[in-house]
């Protein structure tokens, strides 16, 4: 158990050791490499904060800010072009060979970045294959050709090492630390921490699919892609910029004692105003969510116009909302049948495409929030993550 321990330590040690590299070592990194600029073509991240790429002419060096909750670390990872020599300079970085031919992914999310870039051909595992919606990775998981390998504590570590994928795309949380996959760091198989989750904006979290395009030489493509997607989201959140009333709006519902509401800096409040909407709690000052009592939101959500994301459970029809709580017949939005959840696009195994396609194509989730807010503004539009629950 302590040789365990230790091990942990020195893998956590390592992968955080990027943190101070300086740019001398950027520098000597290419100091034995006279051919050309192997990638002409380099994403440039406008919106997250949560890493960043820097390049290089046969290696690029992705930096993981603060990769776990309330955690200032940063993780580094040099991404080296296939058959080039390990650049100089980064001995306590983890190396991953690119392009990424095998992944296996951890996150949902992570499946809605394979599909916005067209490659779930490189999908080889995941986490749990139950909870999928996109048509292509059900494909491949009927043909046998995605593993399922469990997650956290519960890894199928014998199953990956004889895999051995070219990376594992896993999630950054106080409950999936790196230290986790020791093992399989220690067989040579390359683990990345996604945290797309810690982002602010809508678009920051949408673009973490940049990441994955640098893991695939793939930037030309992703550039193009996602401006298109961020003009469109521009374009909507102009249409709410000056609308002179903003109804007021409730989020979520009671769950084991807690109701979460979203904080003030999280995405999902910068959601809510670019659709022109008012939030009590947008004046917060955190990310992630804020746990309340049901006597705290109850006042609000009285006079509340609208109430979005009733995703809990079973929840599909205001019957299923009484009997959560009968209290809730005395909601405004209740009475005037204002009532939404995200679950449009759930399959009959319990998959949600919100979850997938929806984190990538935020224009989309934008301008269903528009129709249900201001469907003045957008009356063509039909409802493609949301629904209304009568």
């Amino acid at each position: 158990m302590i040789i365990r321990k230790i091990l942990a330590a020195l893998l956590l040690c390592g992968l955080l050791a990027g943190c101070s590299t300086s740019s001398s070592l950027y520098e000597k990194g290419d100091s034995h490499y006279t051919g050309p600029d192997l990638f002409p073509e380099k994403a440039q991240v406008a919106h997250a904060r949560g890493f960043k790429i820097a390049y290089h002419k046969y290696f690029k060096v992705v930096k993981i800010m603060s990769p776990f909750e309330k955690s200032t670390d940063t993780l580094t990872y040099v991404l080296v072009q296939r058959g080039k020599p390990r650049p100089i300079g980064y001995k306590d970085s983890q190396v991953i060979e690119i392009p990424v031919r095998s992944m296996v992914a951890m996150s949902s999310l992570h499946i809605g970045l394979v599909g916005f870039l067209g490659c779930e051909d490189i999908l080889t595992g995941m986490g749990n294959l139950k909870y999928v919606s996109s048509a292509k990775v059900l494909n491949r998981i009927k043909a046998g050709k995605i593993a399922e390998v469990g997650k956290d504590q519960g890894l199928n570590e014998e199953l990956l090492v004889s895999m051995h994928p070219d990376l594992i795309m896993a999630t950054g949380s106080p409950v999936s630390k790196v230290s986790r996959y020791e093992s399989l760091h220690q067989a040579g198989i390359p683990v990345m921490v996604n945290s797309e989750w810690v982002e602010t904006t809508p678009l920051g979290r949408a673009e973490w699919v940049k990441l994955l395009a640098a893991l695939i030489n793939k930037e030309g493509e992703v550039n193009r892609k996602f401006a298109k997607v961020e003009q469109e989201y521009r374009r909507l959140a102009r249409l709410t910029s000056k609308v002179t009333v903003r109804p007021s709006l409730i989020t979520g519902m009671n769950s084991k004692d807690a109701w979460n509401v979203p904080n003030g800096d999280s995405y999902l409040n910068r959601f809510f105003q670019d659709a022109g909407a008012s939030y009590h709690w947008s004046g917060t000052k955190a990310t992630g969510s804020l746990p309340l009592s049901f006597e705290t939101v109850y006042p609000i959500a009285l006079q509340a116009d609208f109430w979005l994301n009733v995703s809990i459970g079973n929840v599909r029809t205001k019957k299923d909302v009484l009997a959560r709580d009968v209290r809730h017949a005395d909601f405004k939005s209740f009475k005037t049948n204002h009532i939404y959840s995200y679950n449009n696009r759930m399959n009959a195994q319990g998959a949600n495409d919100y979850w997938e396609s929806g984190a990538v194509n935020p224009h989309v989730v934008l301008a269903d929030l528009i129709h249900i807010i201001h469907p003045e503004l957008l009356p063509n539009h039909e409802l493609i993550y949301y629904k209304s629950i009568n």
